[in-house]
């Protein structure tokens, strides 16, 4: 039995019926290197094997009665593989589009909280003989990094699948502890917990002044940071719906790189630069382009700096301009570089672990409550926008990848929407290219597929730039 850490808990609480606090990968196998031919019981024999290098998977929730303190996670006695692993075929003629849909609709269902929260769709019928899987989990369970982590036990480095190092019948769950012994625990949780705020307090107190002094003594340097609740209003920052619509697309990861080394910036600032770009042709096409730049909150792994805490999700959050209001792709680059180094440096002064810290002492009641009032009445809608979306860069595999023999040839993460921020990017590289995954609210933003295809355009423009940059130098 192990209790959920803080934030873990707190995506439990802000979990509404049309905010869906799982994260999800889009995987493309080609299945002509499994040496006996495709199979699903192939994809299953693997996932069973590698059931004991991966206890996650295996465990639910137990509630606290009354929720009095953080729910905790125990190994389920009836768990059973053919829940969680499914099989579906994709309708024709089976191409991006078709399975991008099928994708948005299996992203639309929450998870049951019954039982592990995990889901994974094995996708057959690609027009080109692929295979793809649709993945989900819970945010409570996985981060980023902990999901990318997840992948050394899913795939091998050659076609031929390593041997399990553990049988699955030795597996027996643990025990169940009783409600009573979860009341006990629960009380001790809402006794301490006063006593945990006082202790952030006055940290927080000093980290967040720091800040301001910091801020005012920028002002007029012509150095400004991306503050929350000052992002322009889009048609994708409202009150979402329960519908999701994806979109995915990649580039080469070469390309990526020459104009990271041609300006002299970072990969992410690469990244965040065409996404920005992206979007500004997605907003000017339908005459919706603010004048103002647009903001983005950005996840930070904190996995090295927050050892301490419990939970598997360890994640912070920096908040950084778009610079969308900038037309030329140089001039805008720039100043994304400039503004990640700014939030990057705010983040740091604020801590690391702020945000774990103050989740730590979250009322489960008390939170549960307002994120279903907030969302049930559509504020929203009515107070300034905080952030405009989610951008997250995720590290991944530089080499090849093989599961139960079929290569993995495309992947393409998606992170959770929220209410007022109806959009999420989510970026992953994969061997020599980078997959980009478009999740929205279906309502809010109907056509996603004009956002996707949209970014090889902006990376073209600036790899033009580098190209003419590096012959005149």
């Amino acid at each position: 039995m192990e209790r959920l850490g803080g934030l873990d808990a707190a995506f439990l609480y802000f979990e509404t019926p049309t905010m869906h606090m799982h994260v999800s990968g889009l995987l493309v196998l080609d299945p002509s290197t499994m040496r006996e031919g495709y199979s699903f019981g192939a994809i299953k024999k693997l996932l069973t094997e590698r059931m004991p290098l991966m206890p996650a998977m295996r465990r639910k929730l137990a509630r606290v009665p009354f929720n009095l303190g953080r729910p905790y996670w125990i190994e389920d006695a009836e768990f059973d593989i053919d829940y969680h692993l499914r099989r579906i075929g994709l309708p024709a003629p089976g191409g991006q589009r078709e399975l991008a849909e099928l994708a948005g609709d299996i992203a639309s269902r929450p998870l049951d909280r019954s039982r592990p929260l995990w889901e994974m769709w094995v996708i057959e019928g690609l027009a080109n003989g692929q295979v793809a899987i649709f993945a989900k989990m819970h945010h409570s369970t996985i981060d980023g990094i902990s999901g990318a982590n997840m992948m050394v036990y899913l795939f091998d480095l050659e076609p031929e699948p390593a041997g399990s190092p553990a049988s699955e019948d030795e597996w027996k769950p643990e025990r169940a502890p009783s409600e009573l012994e979860l009341l006990a625990r629960g009380a001790l949780d809402t006794v301490s917990r006063p006593f945990g705020i006082a202790r952030v307090l006055p940290s927080t107190a000093l980290r967040i002044g720091t800040v301001l002094w910091n801020a005012g003594r920028n002002r007029g340097t012509g150095r400004s940071s991306a503050t929350p609740f000052t992002a322009p209003r889009t048609s994708f920052n409202a009150a979402v719906t329960a519908h999701r619509t994806i979109a995915f697309t990649e580039v080469p990861l070469a390309d990526v790189k020459k104009v990271k080394e041609a300006f002299g910036v970072k990969v992410n600032d690469v990244v965040t630069a065409v996404v920005s770009g992206a979007l500004r042709r997605y907003l000017d096409d339908r005459g919706e382009l603010p004048d103002k730049s647009l903001i983005a909150a950005v996840p930070v792994s904190v996995h090295d700096q927050a050892s301490g805490l419990e939970g598997a999700t360890k994640v912070s959050v920096m908040f950084s301009s778009l610079a969308s209001d900038v037309a030329d792709p140089v001039a805008r680059l720039r100043v994304i570089a400039a503004a990640n180094a700014e939030a990057k440096e705010i983040h740091k002064m604020v801590g690391a672990d702020t945000l774990m810290q103050w989740a730590e002492h979250a009322a489960p009641n008390t939170f549960s409550l307002a994120a279903r009032l907030y969302s049930s009445l559509r504020f929203a809608d009515r107070h300034p926008v905080v952030h405009n979306l989610i951008i997250s860069n995720v590290p991944g595999p530089p080499v090849p990848l093989y599961m139960a023999g079929a290569r993995l040839v495309g992947l393409y993460p998606l992170g959770p929407i929220m209410d007022g921020a109806g959009l999420n990017v989510t970026v992953l590289s994969n061997e020599d290219h980078i997959g980009f995954g478009f999740i929205a609210s279906r309502e809010l933003v109907p056509n996603v597929w004009d956002l996707a295809e949209a970014v090889p355009e902006a990376l073209g423009q600036l790899v033009k730039e580098a190209d003419q940059s590096t012959a005149a130098g």
